[in-house]
């Protein structure tokens, strides 16, 4: 998985992300943890856009180098957005679960209108992407 630097700006309930290393991706949110989720979700569909056009990915830079770069400013900090894109092929994988766990997934993926696999990968993505 590649990781791209983000510079993350903002107070209150205004946030921004920008990917110097990605032209135009950008994200926004009324706190850091949604700003930082909404662009790395812009990150995912630049990178699929560009893929599917034929376009390469730029390979992002390392944070020694964007920190160097002079690109970061007072007030704002810098923060590592992951990129993860789909293979564009499934795969079967046998796991396993706990009774209790499995009946509940089940019935959230029935709630939600979707099956038992794209639940557990939009869980998976989730949490992957995921701030820390």
């Amino acid at each position: 998985m590649l990781y791209f630097v983000g510079i993350l700006d903002g107070s209150g309930d205004v946030w921004g992300v920008r990917i110097p290393d990605v032209a135009g991706c950008v994200g926004a949110g009324a706190t850091a943890e949604e700003a930082i989720a909404d662009v790395t979700a812009a990150l995912r569909d630049v990178a699929e856009y560009k893929r599917k056009g034929g376009f390469a990915i730029p390979d992002p830079r390392s944070l020694g180098a964007v920190m160097a770069s002079g690109e970061i400013e007072a007030g704002e900090a810098a923060v590592l957005i992951p990129l993860l894109l789909d293979a564009g092929r499934t795969v079967r994988a046998n796991v396993t679960f706990d009774a209790g766990l499995l009946a509940a997934i089940d019935s959230e993926a029935q709630r939600r209108g979707i099956s038992r696999s794209a639940f557990l990968a939009s869980a998976a993505r989730d949490k992957i992407e995921q701030v820390h």
